[in-house]
């Protein structure tokens, strides 16, 4: 599937449709490289919610979720009591699955860990791709994997770290969504764009 002319003149991915919401989010976000610790935890942790689901049903509820979980906040979320997450499972404007609420708690600790053991989560992340995005050059949809052979690496150490709702495929989608692959098709005006931002500049901090 190419890329779709929208009613601005632009050529898009076409998984970004004619949705406001996904078009904001593609033009702005996805494939943009994400050096954040904790925007990297929300990250992963709304594409495991997104699990099952499409990804526009997270997407039109993220801010009731960065209500209901303190701003993603690892911190926070790591001290997460039974009750808390009884009023989480009560909290109609978020995704009220048990497994992937306490999974995020369990993110979270996982998170400190590195956090307190290591050099940050981003280290930890981008150093799978040694600090540099990927750039690929697919012209049609079924071109673009589901998962990648570093997808599963990462997933692996992920899960071995404590992480959940980290299979390789939600690793991949999440690894496409920060920037670490720039999976635009080469037809979308963001693939020229994005690849300029995964180019270092004098003076920017390497991970």
């Amino acid at each position: 599937m190419a890329t779709l002319r929208h009613a601005d003149g632009l050529k898009r991915c076409p998984w970004a449709r004619q949705d406001p919401i996904y078009v904001a989010y593609h033009d702005k976000e996805w494939g943009v490289p994400e050096f954040d610790d904790r925007a990297l935890y929300e990250k992963l942790v709304l594409d495991g919610f997104q699990a099952g689901l499409s990804w526009i049903t997270i997407l039109r509820k993220r801010e009731n979720f960065r209500r209901a979980f303190d701003g993603f906040d690892p911190h926070k979320i790591a001290r997460y009591t039974p009750k808390k997450i009884e009023w989480l499972m009560a909290d109609a404007g978020i995704v009220r699955n048990r497994a992937k609420i306490e999974g995020a708690v369990g993110s979270a600790r996982a998170w400190l860990d590195i956090a307190e053991n290591g050099d940050g989560f981003a280290k930890f992340l981008w150093d799978f791709l040694d600090g540099r995005p990927k750039t690929n050059r697919f012209r049609s949809t079924k071109q673009v994997p589901a998962e990648t052979p570093l997808s599963r690496q990462m997933s692996k150490e992920l899960r071995a770290r404590g992480f959940k709702f980290c299979g390789p495929t939600i690793v991949y989608a999440f690894m496409q969504a920060v920037g670490m692959v720039n999976d635009h098709l080469v037809t979308c005006y963001r693939h020229a764009l994005v690849s300029e931002l995964g180019e270092p500049t004098v003076g920017q901090k390497q991970h």
